[in-house]
Order: C-alpha cells, then sequence, then structure tokens
C-alpha cells in the first residue's frame, strides 16, 4: 500500500529538507554555511548582480545576514576552497569530492562531437598551449592568458578562441575552475588544484549517477522523477534505473500526492527516508530565481501553485513582475514576489514592484518588511524605498511608514 502525501504537507517536507523551518541563528558563520553547502550539495551561479549575486542568497534566505567573504572562502578560496565550479545544475559550485562523479557528463561532451569536445579537438595546438601556459605559470583567469601573449613572443589565437578553448578544456575536464576573482574563472590543471585521490579513478558512471540522485533525493525531501534528474540536470534516462534501486534498497519510499499527476495517473513520487515530515513550517524570506526551492519551474508549481518566470530577457515593456523578481516564501507557501534592486551608490534597497498572490495571508505586507530590513543591512543599505509598482506595493508602503 502506497502512503498519501497531502500537498500541504509534501510543500512542508520539501522545505525542511532545503533548511527552512529552523529559528535564524543570532549569528551565522562557518558551521552553519558548511551544514548549508552539506545539505544542498551545490549553489547554482549566475551573473545578475541587481540586488546581490544568486549564489550567495540561498544562505541569506535559510541563514539571514551572514558575511559572504566566509562563503567565498569556501567557495572560491583557490585550491584550500571546499567547494569548486562545474556545470552541475548549470554553472554551480559542487563538493570538490564530487568533481569525478561528473566523469560521465565530460565524457559526454568529449564523445559528441559538437562544439563542446570538437571544438578542442579541432584546436589542439591552441589547447596544448594553454596547458603549458597553466603548467609554467599556475592557475590563471582567461584575462591574464590573454595580457601575457600580447607581451611575449609567442602563439597569439585572439581573446575569442582563447576563451572559448579554456571554457569547453573546463567542460571536457582537461582545465578546472578553481575561483573565480572579481566574478572572472580562474583555470588550473586539474593535478594543480585537486587532491591525488580525486585523479586516480573516478566512480563508475552507475555508481556516480547513484550517489548524485541520492544527494538530489536528500535535498528536496520529496521528488518526482523529473525533479531529482533536475537536480543534477541529467537526462531521465539515467535517472531512472538507479531511482529503483535507491527505493528496493528503501532509500526512497514511494507515495502518491492528490494532484501530482501525469494525464490521469498518479505521477510517481518518493520521499526520501530521512526525510522530515513537519507539522508546521515558520519561515519568511526572498528567494533567489535559482534557489533549489524553485529553479525547477514545473516543480514550484506542482508544490506551491505558482507561475514563475524570470524576465530578465524580457523587453522592458513586456514585463510583467519587472526584471528580477524574486518569490516571497511565507511559512510553506510562496505568496508574492518582489523586484528588489540594491542601489549601492545612494545606500538604498528599492523595492521597484510588489505582487501578492491571491491565496496570500492578510499580514504578508507586515512579515515581509522585516526581510527587507534584514536584507538591507545584508548589504549595507540605510534606506527602503518602495516604487508603486504592484498590488503589494502600497500595503508595503505602508508598513515600512508604520515601522518607521
Amino acid at each position: 500500500m502506497v502512503d498519501t502525501v497531502s500537498p500541504a504537507l509534501a510543500r512542508r517536507i520539501a522545505l525542511a529538507a532545503q533548511g527552512f523551518g529552523r529559528p535564524l541563528p543570532d549569528r551565522a558563520g562557518v558551521r552553519q554555511l558548511n551544514g548549508l553547502l552539506e545539505r544542498l550539495s551545490l549553489l547554482q551561479i549566475d551573473s545578475v548582480n541587481v540586488f546581490e549575486r544568486s549564489h550567495y542568497l540561498p544562505a541569506f534566505s535559510r541563514l539571514g545576514a551572514y558575511d559572504k567573504a566566509q562563503l567565498d572562502r569556501l567557495t572560491m578560496g583557490g585550491r584550500r576552497g571546499r567547494m569548486l565550479e562545474y556545470w552541475a545544475h548549470e554553472a554551480s559550485f559542487i563538493p570538490r569530492e564530487l568533481w569525478g562523479h561528473f566523469e560521465f557528463r565530460r565524457e559526454e561532451y568529449r564523445r559528441s562531437g559538437n562544439a563542446w569536445g570538437g571544438w578542442v579537438a579541432d584546436n589542439r595546438p591552441l589547447a596544448e598551449w594553454l596547458r603549458g601556459e597553466l603548467e609554467a605559470n599556475g592557475p590563471m583567469p582567461a584575462s591574464a592568458i590573454e595580457h601575457d601573449a600580447n607581451e611575449r613572443r609567442g602563439p597569439w589565437w585572439g581573446w575569442s578562441d582563447v576563451k572559448r578553448t579554456l571554457e569547453w578544456m573546463f567542460r571536457i575536464g582537461e582545465v578546472v575552475c578553481v575561483e573565480r576573482r572579481r566574478f572572472e574563472r580562474v583555470y588550473a590543471l586539474p593535478e594543480q588544484a585537486l587532491p591525488p585521490e580525486l585523479l586516480v579513478s573516478a566512480p563508475a558512471e552507475a555508481d556516480a549517477v547513484r550517489e548524485l540522485v541520492e544527494r538530489a533525493a536528500s535535498a528536496l525531501g520529496i521528488a518526482t522523477e523529473a525533479d531529482l534528474a533536475d537536480y543534477w540536470r541529467m537526462k531521465r534516462s539515467l535517472a531512472k534505473p538507479v531511482i529503483r534501486d535507491l527505493e528496493d534498497a528503501g532509500v526512497l519510499v514511494p507515495v502518491e500526492v492528490p494532484g501530482w499527476t501525469t494525464g490521469s495517473r498518479p505521477t510517481p513520487t518518493w520521499v526520501h527516508r530521512d526525510a522530515r515530515r513537519p507539522r508546521r513550517i515558520e519561515a519568511a524570506a526572498v528567494l533567489s530565481p535559482f534557489d533549489p526551492v524553485v529553479w525547477f519551474r514545473p516543480r514550484t508549481e506542482r508544490l506551491f501553485d505558482f507561475h514563475y518566470r524570470i524576465e530578465i530577457y524580457t523587453p522592458e515593456a513586456q514585463r510583467r513582475f519587472g526584471y528580477y523578481s524574486l518569490p516571497v516564501l511565507l511559512d510553506d507557501d510562496v505568496v508574492g514576489r518582489v523586484d528588489l534592486k540594491s542601489d549601492r551608490k545612494a545606500r538604498v534597497l528599492k523595492v521597484q514592484s510588489a505582487w501578492i498572490e491571491p491565496t496570500a495571508p492578510a499580514d504578508t505586507a507586515e512579515r515581509l518588511v522585516p526581510v527587507l530590513h534584514r536584507a538591507a543591512r545584508w548589504q549595507g543599505l540605510h534606506e527602503i524605498e518602495v516604487v508603486e509598482r504592484g498590488d503589494l506595493a502600497p500595503a508595503l508602503r505602508a508598513e515600512l511608514r508604520a515601522a518607521s
């Protein structure tokens, strides 16, 4: 008999697995950040910096204000960091010990014959020259290699060719990204950045996929096959047999969630055996567009009945909610969105629009104001300014005036 999990409990399981529902620590430090990284296994990277870069936001959403420099040392600390970057869920910081688990993906890139593997094969002299530069000089960003090539005699293929070749070498594992400087990737040879045990041999594909799917299941709490595959952006055909193995081993427990259907049939769904089933979740946070809670849009709609699309690539006149709208989480539901901008010169956090969902509680604005104050202080901003755009904006302005 398959257990039935209500949609409300499914939301609470998912949020608890992601680290919500716990009181914010008085001071979030390295121990709390390490715990978060262990729970999520990755942080997705994005270059947009209108409010804050995306990989900083999951920690803020779950832990409150913290020192970003401490996270930098874990994610971008060069050879001493805990994490490194790879194409996991898009570009992401992952634990160093998982680098070998993506050998199946690198091999797929090599075999593909398209731009990933094909470009490097077709430009082998340039790739070998770049290897020589890194071997001689240690980890370097592409801009430094470009500068050196212009300063010294030697082959020069042009900035675009150098950058493109390094990017494809990164994808197929001939170089790794050990850190970012001013958000530019710093490349190194694997033997310069990784411990020897990671270079000897990679796990077999089946073992690697099993580990990744189990980590995804733990991080998601409750998930469908599509959810588990998307966490690492792997093909569902890879995840499917591993899910069955984990079910047979008792790691994944099959359940049904009313309303989660494929056609007229229940969508196969699993709960991780260690997932908490809390009776309630108390939370108030804004989420990055690339937070695991909302990054897979079909799951977001299934869990929260919340249709969400980021509009940074939408022409301004066609945007409905704003350039960089962040979902608003209150307790176990996503109840609205706010388009935030950190005006660092004026020291103002700008709420460029604010929108509320029809089912949001009446105290949404009241509970969101402390979150905005926390965000402003974390960003080193002194004021909050709400633009009169969106159906939540008037209430937010009124609550801010009342709180001042």
